[in-house]
Order: C-alpha cells, then sequence, then structure tokens
C-alpha cells in the first residue's frame, strides 16, 4: 500500500495506537475506545495490505499469566510511512493517542 493513500480515521488510530506501543487487540480498543468489531476487522485489512504484521506470544507466556495467547502487533516500514502521512492528514492524532508507551517484552 503506498504511503499516500489516505487511510480512514478509524485505520490511522489503530495504526498510531501500535506505534505508541498497545500491540495487541485488547490494548488497541482500551486507548482507541473502539469496538472489537471495528478494530479486529480493520487490524486484518491492515495486515492483508502490509501495514502491519502480527505474531502469537509463546503459548508457556500465556499459561503463566492463566490466559488464553495474545497476537502481537507491529507497524511495518510501509505502515510507518503511511501513519506519518496521516497524521498529516489527521494531526489531532498526537493528542488522541500518546507518543510513547511502555510494553512488556513479546
Amino acid at each position: 500500500m503506498p504511503a499516500e493513500l489516505k487511510l480512514s480515521h478509524t485505520a490511522a488510530m489503530i495504526l498510531k495506537a501500535i506505534d505508541a506501543g498497545h500491540i495487541y487487540g485488547f490494548g488497541v480498543m482500551e486507548v482507541t475506545g473502539l469496538p472489537s468489531g471495528t478494530v479486529y476487522p480493520a487490524m486484518r485489512r491492515l495486515e492483508r495490505d502490509d501495514l502491519i504484521r502480527s505474531k502469537w506470544e509463546k503459548q508457556s507466556i500465556a499459561d503463566e499469566g492463566q490466559r488464553p495467547p495474545r497476537k502481537y502487533y507491529s507497524l511495518t516500514a510501509s505502515g510507518r510511512a503511511t501513519l506519518e502521512a496521516s497524521q498529516k492528514r489527521y494531526p489531532l492524532l498526537a493528542k488522541l493517542i500518546p507518543a510513547s508507551f511502555d510494553t512488556e517484552k513479546v
């Protein structure tokens, strides 16, 4: 997907959330306020368009936390370029989602 392609506000919010360190679906939902029925389909489209990539956490880590495994997301180079272009289109993104977030190691 070319960097100059315009994203929806929802997709831009999701990219910004991932960039800020909210690297799994529930974290993205918490910080954006978007419902799961919006976030997960959008993340699948972003992954299909090579703007984000995903990786399942190890089962042993999930077992330690007594929860199902999380699917962690990260921006691709194309995703980062697209986010930068989108931040010019949606300047309030920086105020909606903090620029940095201390994340746990994947």
